[in-house]
C-alpha cells in the first residue's frame, strides 16, 4: 500500500534527491580540478567536456529517477509535487555544488590565483585605479561564485522539474496508466 504525500515527506524525498544530484555535481567537479592537477592542457579540455556532459545529462536523468520514484511511492502525488520536489532538490543540491566550488576556490595558492588573473588580463590595458578595483572584486570571488553557482542551480533545477513533471504525467497518460478521477463523468 503507497503512503500518502505530506509536505515533510516531500522535503525528506527533496534532500534525498539534492543530496545524490549535489554529489553528481561535486564528483564531477572534484575529477575537474584533480585532472588540473596533471598540467596537460588536451587532458584537462577532454575530461573537462566529458566530465561536463556527464554531470548534465546524469543531472536529468538522476532528476527524472527522483520524480518518478516519488510518483510510485505515493498515492496522491500530482503534477505539482513532482515539480516541488524538483526545485527543491535543486535548491538543496545547488547549495552543495555552491559549497564545494567556493571551498576550491578559498584553498587555491595565491600563486595560482595570481598567476589565473595575470593570464585572464593579459593584453587588456588597465589603469593603476582598474587594477586595483580588479583585485577589490577578486577578493569577494568566492562569495559572488557561491551566490552566482547556487541561483545557476536552482534555475536549472527550477527549469528542468517543470518539463519533466509534464513529461512524467504526459508519459503516464499515454501508456494507459493514468487515472484522473476528477475528469470522469459519473454515469447514474
Amino acid at each position: 500500500m503507497k503512503k500518502t504525500l505530506d509536505k515533510n515527506h516531500l522535503w525528506n524525498e527533496a534532500a534525498k534527491g539534492g543530496a545524490l544530484l549535489g554529489l553528481l555535481s561535486v564528483a564531477c567537479l572534484s575529477l575537474k580540478e584533480v585532472l588540473t592537477l596533471t598540467g596537460n592542457t588536451f587532458l584537462m579540455t577532454a575530461a573537462g567536456i566529458l566530465l561536463w556532459a556527464v554531470e548534465f545529462f546524469g543531472c536529468i536523468l538522476l532528476m527524472k529517477k527522483i520524480m518518478l520514484d516519488l510518483r510510485d511511492k505515493y498515492e496522491d502525488v500530482r503534477m505539482e509535487h513532482t515539480k516541488r520536489l524538483g526545485q527543491r532538490a535543486a535548491l538543496l543540491s545547488g547549495l552543495l555544488l555552491a559549497s564545494a566550488q567556493t571551498l576550491f576556490i578559498l584553498n587555491m595558492p595565491q600563486q595560482e590565483f595570481t598567476e589565473a588573473m595575470a593570464q585572464a588580463m593579459q593584453g587588456v590595458k588597465l589603469t593603476a585605479q582598474q587594477r586595483e578595483n580588479m583585485m577589490d572584486i577578486m577578493d569577494k570571488l568566492p562569495l559572488w561564485t557561491f551566490i552566482f553557482q547556487w541561483f545557476y542551480c536552482w534555475l536549472y533545477g527550477t527549469i528542468l522539474a517543470a518539463i519533466l513533471s509534464r513529461y512524467i504525467f504526459v508519459k503516464k497518460l499515454f501508456d494507459g496508466e493514468y487515472d484522473n478521477s476528477e475528469n470522469k463523468i459519473d454515469q447514474q
